[in-house]
């Protein structure tokens, strides 16, 4: 699919890398490799149980019903 430039955050696979970096990698300071894949593992088994659908991705957002195409489901 066709993004536009500085638009990463349509990109799903970009929110998850930054919700990973953000919950397992930041602010950490792992003593192994194995360390910091246990805490990656960790977080996806985390993520995992708690995925929702993301079929509301931006609900009320312009995007979903831009200006120029007045029926856009």
């Amino acid at each position: 699919m066709f993004l536009p430039t500085y638009s990463s955050w349509l990109n799903r696979i970009e929110c998850e890398f930054a919700a990973l970096r953000y919950f397992a990698l930041n602010g950490t300071d792992h003593r192994s490799h194995a360390e910091q894949d246990a805490a990656i593992g960790d977080y996806i088994r985390w993520r995992n149980q708690h995925a929702g659908s993301i079929r509301d991705f931006a609900v009320g957002s312009k995007i979903r019903r831009p200006d120029y195409l007045p029926n856009v489901a």
